[in-house]
């Protein structure tokens, strides 16, 4: 399932991208002749708050219009609306850029906090950005909320 969040839902797509969805995040000011045609040349499907833009895209691409404000009953609507499994694969893609991400080579586990690395756990790399991700407690904080979402 590839997504396109627009600007309003750009949180919500960082929380996609998180559970290990390709999700695109509009840039603001977009147009939305502009961001319709970039969902149906990538396949994508269009998540919107916007009834505006919710109305010019239908037919031309799947949307799924969100009517809720807070994150934590958007995920659930998205779980509803389009079976998102928000523990599908957690932090196997950027929160930045939307890359999948790459096992990081053992030299860079110096980075890392000297207690996070003692804790252990994988130590994965953005190949496009360099950002580099691993285990800490905001993580797991994070795989918590997703598992909240995926209760019916």
């Amino acid at each position: 399932m590839r997504l396109c969040c627009d600007e309003m839902l750009a949180r919500l797509g960082r929380w996609l991208r998180a559970a290990g969805y390709d999700t695109a995040i509009a840039e603001g000011g977009i147009a939305d002749a502009t961001l319709i045609a970039r969902c149906a040349a990538e396949a994508r499907i269009l998540v919107t708050r916007d009834r505006h833009l919710a109305a010019a895209a239908r037919g031309r691409v799947t949307v799924v219009r969100l009517a809720e404000s807070e994150i934590s009953t958007q995920a659930r609507a998205l779980r509803v609306a389009l079976g998102a499994d928000w523990q599908f694969a957690p932090f196997t893609r950027c929160l930045v850029d939307n890359t999948r991400l790459d096992p990081a080579p053992p030299a860079m586990a110096a980075q890392v906090p000297p207690l996070s690395r003692a804790a252990g756990g994988p130590l994965r790399v953005c190949p496009e950005c360099g950002r580099l991700y691993w285990l800490g407690g905001h993580v797991r904080r994070m795989l918590a909320r997703l598992a909240e979402w995926s209760v019916p």
